[in-house]
């Protein structure tokens, strides 16, 4: 037997399918169509196991969908724009332009061998001017259409790099790179109306039917819709200047009898205001500005407030006054920036009442129970009751259930022109200006005349300049010489361009549809070919892009379709989030990481350093990671095993959506597998008729067997397929080869079966393991590519079983099996029962009382 050899083989059907353009695909109105999409990637310059196993996926889901007869479209591109290219600009000196494009160029060579079925003809990169001078138009659009505007707000801002940082990009309240305290800076932001879709975002989830739960439920809480009252607080002792009411966003109107203080975000207004004369309160505010700036920092940082000396009047009591303070708890992105606090039933109010000696009242109780005895308890405990129960303590409320009460109070305070009833969302306009150069310019013009104008869409794109330097903390754009300056489009007077450039999830809220028609150059869509391929029906990426990405991506579909250039709502039919993949990690005896390669394991399964011996400990599986050195490169496990083992092994070791552990038995085990079905494929153990030969009229024992087993596993395999069960898939496929292996040469139709499982395996796993199924194909004389041939069809005869296995019990108890015809009648039945070897040694040469046959599933025999 000639050797398997991969390497040979894969670069041979690569080739084939190129020059046969196997995967280049145009809209076809006759074919039902398919678009499967994973999320792109961001071109760091190598690819890793987690693409491995993303475009594995998708690419099995492509093939499969392509061989049941589906016009699939199956895109690539890169997510180019972004700050890594910047830093790497500034700490390799090299244009960012060319660090991106010969990444580009070498994680495209590393893609290549994985044999994926993609429409390369199709690539895109989001870092290229024909790719962002639409999306510049789009943003036109979005601004004539009250989708875009500027804004003052507050922003996290770096210092030492001049530049503002994402939540996530403060720890400790510190840059992530410069390690220098962050302030909280207020700067004029380009915005994206975001919340102008909220209700519909919100709803929309419910149809989005082919999406984890996990997901629906994420994108369900960002969103955040919250039925609540806008109630407004009487003020006294504010400053002159401030305003004389003090707006406040509740979702318990009902315990407004329990408010002990109000609460301001140090960005509040009145807070800046009060701060102008009062120099501890302005060290406060600015201390709370060097706090981390998540909402996970501030829920875990300690509570703490500064009191103003400014006093809110309750608006159902006359002469209640309650204390407000500056809190760093309160949000000025949520509800109007302030709050009351009514500690009995929030927690974060109870510890804050607790740390400045604040009433705690009980307003609401639980509806049975001594209630008076239920608030004493309340009152000196720790913890706030937050449960459902009756107004108490609440005047006009008393006796009255959460819901109830919550209407009441509301009418109350629109009686008396103190609030109303309103609905907030926890989400929040997009931020979209970011003060680096790697990025698409916002097409803006800010002209001391005619104030900021747009960019005239003739003179579109309005490029990046390549002669920048990167020698000056912050916005390289800014410190260019000429670039900034231009004429007014309006007046033609000397004006600035905007130096801002876009958030990188500007870019990829769109390519989905821009892979559609990728060489459209007027508006950046043939109308036509979105209309046809679009939505997606496919998506495949990572669960850590459920919000953020997902959330942008259905906000711009909808504002595209509102600016006339799609006609949807939804971009992603079906969305699946596959698992992390994940290894053991090795520390060396001075506690540093060590490289799986740097690491061996002695015979007796102890570990040990390459380099000198010395012992290796061995920690817990982890995803991953640079960090903890725990990677494996693809292109080496490609060069030493192969794609195809490559593929098999991230498809059969885990169910998709879970995280998949890496080991070296794993691929090795897929390799081994390989190298048996080309075994059983080059030297079959029975003579095999001619490629095409008509099937005998009959089958002995084991060909009849392998025949049924070869229809039992396409139906399975099919099922599998359809539902993502490709572990389950890989599994069925095993089972199959196991069957197939079976055959005995001297069965009636030996040849013929074996022939037919073997073009069987070659097109179940031609989805999975693509080069060996091709190299299977032609060997065995199959017609044309397999790429391009049809998926299998199941023979409904061959899936009903001839045979069920029967138990066989004693008195209830469990004595054996039996193998019977199906729907045999009662007396076989009996008779083989009562043949079975620990019944017969029950029964002990007596008769039976009675014998119960329950038919294909057991026989009970009673003594």
């Amino acid at each position: 037997m000639a050797r398997y050899n991969f390497k040979e083989t894969e670069s041979k059907w690569q080739g084939a399918w190129d020059q046969n353009t196997c995967f280049k695909v145009t809209e076809d109105s006759d074919l039902p169509k398919y678009y499967v999409l994973e999320m792109f990637p961001y071109p760091s310059g190598r690819i890793h196991m987690g693409h491995v196993r993303n475009y594995t996926m998708g690419d099995l889901v492509a093939r499969y969908k392509r061989a049941r007869g589906f016009n699939v479209l199956h895109p690539m591109g890169w997510d180019a724009f972004g700050l890594p290219a910047e830093n790497a600009a500034i700490e390799n000196k090299v244009h960012p332009a060319i660090w991106t494009r010969q990444n580009i160029a070498t994680m495209r060579e590393q893609f290549k061998p994985m044999g994926l079925s993609i429409d390369w003809d199709r690539e895109i990169s989001t870092c290229e001017p024909e790719y962002y001078k639409h999306e510049q138009k789009m943003f036109l659009d979005f601004a004539r259409a009250g989708l875009a505007y500027r804004k003052e707000s507050w922003v996290n801002w770096d210092p030492v790099e001049d530049t503002v940082l994402a939540n996530e990009q403060v720890i400790d309240g510190r840059g992530w790179r410069s390690g220098a305290p962050v302030e909280r800076r207020k700067l004029a932001q380009w915005f994206l109306k975001i919340t102008h879709y909220a209700d519909d975002l919100l709803q929309s989830i419910e149809t989005l039917e082919r999406w984890p739960d996990k997901v629906r439920t994420m994108q369900h809480n960002w969103i955040g819709r919250s039925e609540g009252a806008r109630i407004f607080f009487d003020l006294a002792g504010a400053p002159g200047d401030a305003d004389d009411k003090l707006e406040v966003f509740t979702t318990r109107p009902d315990t407004l009898f329990g408010a002990s203080f109000c609460a301001l975000s140090p960005q509040h207004p009145l807070s800046l205001a009060l701060a102008e004369n009062n120099p501890e309160l302005a060290e406060f505010i600015a201390e709370c500005g060097r706090m981390g700036t998540s909402e996970a920092d501030i829920e875990s940082a300690e509570k703490l407030g500064f009191d103003t000396g400014v006093k809110a009047l309750h608006p159902f009591r006359e002469g209640w006054e309650l204390p407000v303070y500056v809190a760093n708890f309160v949000l000025m992105e949520y509800g109007t920036g302030a709050i009351f606090g009514c500690p009995a039933h929030d927690q974060r109010d109870f510890d804050f009442a607790r740390k400045y000696g604040l009433a705690i009242k009980t307003v609401v109780a639980p509806r049975d129970g001594d209630r008076a005895a239920f608030a004493a308890e309340l009152e000196a405990g720790t913890e706030a009751y937050v449960d459902d129960g009756v107004a108490v303590n609440s005047e006009f409320l008393d006796g009255l259930g959460v819901d109830a009460a919550k209407s009441a109070a509301i009418a109350r305070l629109q009686q008396l022109d103190q609030g109303e009833g309103t609905v907030q969302f926890r989400l929040r306009d997009w931020g979209v200006s970011r003060q680096r150069y790697w990025g698409c310019p916002v097409p803006m013009i800010h002209c001391g005349e005619c104030g900021t104008v747009p960019v005239p869409d003739a003179d579109l794109p309005v490029l990046l300049p390549e002669d920048v330097e990167f020698d000056k903390p912050g916005n390289p754009l800014d410190h260019h010489p000429t670039w900034k300056n231009v004429d007014c489009p309006n007046c033609g007077k000397p004006a600035r361009r905007e130096t801002d450039t876009f958030d990188t999830f500007f870019e990829s809220s769109w390519y989905f549809a821009r892979f559609c028609s990728p060489h459209e150059d007027s508006t950046g869509f043939d109308r036509a070919a979105v209309d046809y391929w679009l939505p997606v029906d496919q998506y495949i990426g990572g669960v850590e892009h459920a919000v953020l990405h997902l959330l942008y991506s259905r906000f711009f579909t909808r504002a595209l379709s509102e600016c006339g250039y799609l006609d949807l709502k939804e971009p992603f039919a079906g969305l699946f989030t596959q698992g992390m993949i994940c290894h053991e990690t090795y520390r060396g005896e001075d506690g540093q990481w060590l490289q799986p390669e740097e690491v061996e394991r002695t015979d007796d399964g102890a570990l040990r350093s390459l380099a000198d011996g010395s012992p290796v400990s061995l920690g817990r599986s982890e995803k991953m990671s640079k960090s903890k050195k725990n990677v494996v490169d693809p292109s080496r496990i490609i060069e030493n095993y192969g794609a195809d083992a490559a593929r098999l092994f991230m498809l059969s070791d885990s169910p998709p959506d879970r995280d998949l552990d890496w080991t070296d038995s794993g691929i090795e085990g897929a390799w081994r597998y390989l190298s048996r079905i080309w075994r059983m494929a080059s030297e079959p153990p029975v003579e095999l008729p001619a490629a095409g030969s008509a099937a005998p009229e009959a089958f002995g024992g084991s060909a009849l067997g392998v025949v049924r087993a070869a229809h039992k596993a396409i139906a399975g395999v099919t099922d599998d397929l359809e539902k993502f069960r490709f572990n389950t898939a890989v599994a069925r496929i095993r089972e199959f080869t196991n069957a197939l292996a079976e055959i005995d040469a001297a069965d009636d139709g030996a040849g013929w079966a074996y022939r037919f499982g073997l073009e069987t395996l070659a097109q179940l796993i031609a989805p999975m393991t693509p080069h060996i199924g091709e190299e299977m194909w032609a060997h065995l004389g199959g017609a044309g590519l397999l790429a391009q041939n049809r998926w299998p069809a199941a023979d409904p005869v061959f899936l009903v079983e001839d045979s069920v296995t029967v138990g066989v019990q004693v008195n209830g108890k469990l004595r054996g099996t039996l193998e019977l015809a199906k729907d045999c009648d009662r007396d076989t039945a009996t008779e083989a029962a009562l043949a079975v070897p620990n019944v017969a040694r029950v029964l002990d040469g007596r008769e039976p009382r009675k014998v119960i046959v329950v038919p294909n599933r057991i026989v009970n025999v009673v003594v």
